[in-house]
């Protein structure tokens, strides 16, 4: 097998897929932006449909993460790589209906993509030591974790300059955003296929998923790592959704461009964290955990007071068309930063305390944790609008639940190994 050449596909592919799956996101919620801007929707009404719109890629990776993995497992990863695309760019073409058809076409086509995203993400891990030798693999994974992230701030930058640019055509958006789709396709389906394994069958690979994740929640310090993980997403992916509304609301930032550069900030403060967590702290020593969880709730009450007190509007950057707020860019970073070295010791422990034979399926137990905290996101912040939260109150709201949390975090001692 032509193992450099499909390894090379394999991360071209992947960079294209996820930079997608990002930039199609930030076109659907940039159009709210301009509808907010032109008093056709109300802030609660772009809030509400931000936050369904988001969650929306979140659901699969909940409902279908057991039959994503067997079909993974029994099929070709290679085929899925190429239909996870494929279902990527259908999506893309359902989202584009909207154009003539109404928003309703959007939400339908975007739930299409992160049905193919779902079937996307064992694939592109799980192939890895199919087609590399095992020195290559933690290398491999390290280079693929980098692309994705990259991809990631690219896509939402990107897709929010699509936004932005062809405000008024969007319809140039969605025919963008299928040829990086198309180009992730075609580049996946030129890999050599990847063997299949016929004696496979979906009940038994669903009663092992379940077993485990039976076995991982009655394990006290595994289970709290793993509610752990989960807790970063949640903020994570609350920030995110809430960015736009804060932006235009205590911002006043112009554009979705602007808007999405602060997550950009706060991207840049998790990376800071977690090279500094690899540096401060040994696999398995989580005694700083709850410190770090503490500092991220405190950041994040912060966030909120920006609202309230101008010295966090001074001074002001201008760099060509970009606004840069100094004070708040330092503050999300900052709080990346507490969120990184939150993360990281967590993940570490996760991997080196679990049954080795069944690391794969202990990282498919932690997908599911994330993304069900994610969706938990999603319903937080939806319930903050219907209650009539601010965008900075949703902060708040956050910084306490993270401290409630935190301070239930008690970590037994690591487990000795025999």
């Amino acid at each position: 097998m032509p193992t450099s050449r499909n390894y090379a596909l394999l991360l071209s592919g992947q960079f294209l897929g996820a930079f997608g799956d990002n930039a199609i996101l930030a076109v659907i919620v940039g159009q709210l932006t301009y509808l907010q801007k032109a008093g056709v929707i109300t802030g609660a009404e772009l809030r509400t449909s931000n936050t369904l719109y988001t969650s929306l890629l979140f659901l699969p990776y909940v409902l279908l993460a057991p039959l994503a993995g067997y079909l993974n497992d029994r099929y070709a990863k290679t085929s899925w790589l190429v239909g996870g695309n494929a279902l990527k760019l259908a999506g893309t073409g359902l989202c584009a209906l909207s154009v003539w058809f109404g928003p309703t076409w959007q939400g339908l086509g975007y739930l299409v993509v992160g049905i193919g995203a779902c079937f996307y993400g064992p694939a592109k891990y799980g192939i890895l030591p199919e087609i590399l030798p095992r020195e290559r693999l933690v290398k491999a994974n390290g280079t693929v974790e980098l692309l994705t992230l990259v991809a990631i701030l690219g896509g939402a930058i990107g897709g929010s300059v699509l936004a932005d640019v062809f405000r008024d055509r969007v319809a140039v958006s969605y025919a963008v955003l299928a040829g990086i789709f198309g180009g992730a396709l075609l580049l996946n389906s030129l890999m050599t296929a990847t063997p299949h394994k016929a004696h496979i069958r979906l009940a038994d690979s669903i009663g092992e998923f379940t077993t485990h994740l039976r076995d991982l929640l009655t394990a006290p310090r595994l289970c709290r790592i793993l509610i752990g993980t989960a807790l970063f997403w949640v903020c994570g992916a609350a920030m995110k959704i809430n960015f736009q509304p804060w932006g235009l609301e205590v911002l006043h930032l112009p554009d979705n461009t602007q808007i999405a550069l602060l997550g950009l900030w706060l991207s840049v403060g998790v990376m800071a964290g977690s090279v500094l967590a690899g540096q401060l702290h040994a696999v398995g020593d989580l005694r700083r955990t709850r410190t770090y969880g503490f500092a991220l709730a405190g950041m994040l009450a912060l966030l909120c007071t920006v609202n309230s007190f101008g010295f966090w509007r001074t001074p002001v950057v201008q760099l060509g068309p970009l606004l840069l707020v100094v004070p708040v860019v330092l503050l999300l970073a900052a709080t990346g930063l507490a969120a990184g070295l939150f993360l990281i010791p967590l993940n570490a422990a996760l991997q080196a305390e679990s049954n080795p034979d069944k690391l794969g399926k202990t990282i498919a137990v932690q997908n599911l944790f994330d993304n069900l905290g994610m969706l938990t996101a999603g319903i937080f912040v939806f319930a903050s609008v219907k209650t009539g939260l601010s965008s900075s109150g949703v902060f708040l709201g956050l910084a306490i639940g993270v401290v409630a949390v935190v301070t239930w975090l008690r970590f037994t001692r690591r487990p000795v190994v025999s």
